[in-house]
């Protein structure tokens, strides 16, 4: 189904429970110069996911968008070996990122380094550090951030942020993609192409489907998620007609049609979607720590202070106007 194509005003004074790890893989990605460097300080440390959390958060909280960064927790046997996959994934498209600069092929060069982005533990610290600093809720979830921001936008916060469709299969009442992205895009023929920001209803997909959402999660184990290998042969039409063929997992999985190619358990996999480990959280929204700002970005990695000091007057009158509107009402 086609997303709705949606304007920030339409989240005004809404929650949004971002899934963090997302969103941070997508600053290092798409925050880099023209040859496909990321951002970095003299000392080689990479900015661009503190470039993007700073300055990017400020547009939301003007906007009166409210953000919620949800971390992972301990990752699921499940997912060991796509982690370990996409890591060599990201090893390859470094050596090819690498090559191609060398020999000037800027364009197909950034492409490639796209696709190379590696995020420390230590990054991600920071970035917790960071968005402590301005003030914004942080969540450590038990297990997947994603499942934990699902769980979340059904009563707690309006939706969940990320770029994944898997958020719909932890059962997301909403979710919200391309909320900290950048207005336009790249294509890969070098023009540039307007990003819409979209809201997915959980409800509305399930009825334009005609499915049910344990069906959907069979077709997302079908098509392949974080957790399993899709089925080889097995595209969504032809996914989507076996699925409404089967009313238990026992009979979907089953199907002599579905040669599950994936070391993981289905049934695991299945109920991991169904049952995540998540927990009963209440987000609130700290004070702000200019010092503390100025300390990890100027300081420590040579953000322009000006810069930096005139966006952090920006995010102290965004969030005084935020707490005063509400105020009003009390």
């Amino acid at each position: 189904m086609e997303p709705e194509k949606i304007e920030f005003s339409d989240l005004n004074d809404r929650e949004i429970a971002v899934d963090a790890m997302n969103t941070l893989y997508q600053f290092l990605s798409i925050i880099r110069q023209r040859d496909g460097t990321p951002l970095k300080d003299s000392d080689g440390n990479v900015t661009s996911h503190l470039s993007g959390l700073f300055y990017r958060n400020i547009n939301l909280l003007e906007e009166n968008i409210r953000p919620v960064y949800v971390f992972d927790g301990q990752m699921p046997d499940l997912k060991q070996k796509e982690t370990s996959e996409r890591r060599r994934k990201r090893e390859e498209a470094r050596e090819e990122w690498e090559k191609l600069k060398q020999d000037g092929k800027i364009s197909e060069a950034y492409s490639k380094a796209t696709q190379s982005s590696k995020l420390t533990g230590e990054m991600i610290e920071e970035s917790k550090e960071l968005l402590d600093a301005m003030g914004i809720s942080v969540v450590q979830a038990p297990s997947e951030g994603e499942a934990q921001a699902a769980y979340m936008s059904n009563g707690g916060v309006y939706a969940a942020g990320s770029q994944d469709w898997d958020c719909l299969l932890f059962g997301a009442e909403r979710m919200v993609r391309n909320l900290t992205s950048r207005k336009t895009r790249k294509t890969s023929s070098g023009q540039r192409k307007k990003v819409f920001t979209e809201r997915i209803e959980l409800e509305k997909v399930l009825e334009e489907l005609d499915i049910s959402r344990e069906q959907l999660v069979w077709l997302g184990m079908l098509m392949g998620t974080d957790f399993n290998e899709g089925v080889h042969g097995i595209g969504p039409k032809k996914g989507l007609d076996l699925v409404k063929e089967h009313d238990s997992l026992e009979s979907f999985l089953e199907d002599e049609r579905v040669e599950w190619q994936s070391d993981a358990d289905p049934e695991i996999v299945y109920e991991f979607f169904i049952n995540p480990p998540v927990k009963d959280v209440e987000s609130s929204y700290g004070e702000i720590s200019p010092e503390k700002i100025r300390e990890i970005l100027i300081e420590k990695h040579e953000f322009s202070a000006n810069r930096v000091n005139s966006k952090i007057k920006d995010l102290e009158k965004a969030l005084s106007s935020r707490q005063s509107g509400l105020g009003s009402f009390m």
